[in-house]
C-alpha cells in the first residue's frame, strides 16, 4: 500500500493526518512511552507531548530527523509535517 492510499483511507475515519497525530500513532505502534521515545530522539518529554498535541509544530528538517532516528516513515513524516503548514 502506498502512503497516499493510507492517508486516503485513515482520513475518513480520523480526519486530516497531522504530524502529532503521525507521531503519536508511530509512538505507540512502537509500544514506547513519550519518555522512552524523548531518549531515543534526545529532546524532553514535554517536547514530545507538545508535538503529540499539536502545540509545538515542526520543521521539515525537524520531522525527517525524529523519523529517521525513530526508524519511521521518512515520507509519512515529511507530508504530514507539510500539510500541517497548510
Amino acid at each position: 500500500m502506498t502512503t497516499k492510499t493510507l492517508i486516503e483511507k485513515l482520513e475518513p475515519e480520523v480526519g486530516r493526518l497531522t504530524f502529532g497525530m503521525f507521531f503519536r500513532v508511530s509512538r505507540n505502534s512502537m509500544g514506547v512511552t513519550q519518555q522512552e521515545m524523548a531518549d531515543i530522539l534526545g529532546m524532553a518529554k514535554g517536547t514530545v507531548c507538545d508535538i503529540e498535541k499539536g502545540r509545538q509544530s515542526v520543521s521539515v528538517e525537524l520531522a525527517k530527523k525524529i523519523a529517521k532516528t525513530a526508524g519511521l516513515s521518512e515520507v509519512m513524516a515529511i507530508e504530514s509535517c507539510l500539510i500541517d503548514k497548510l
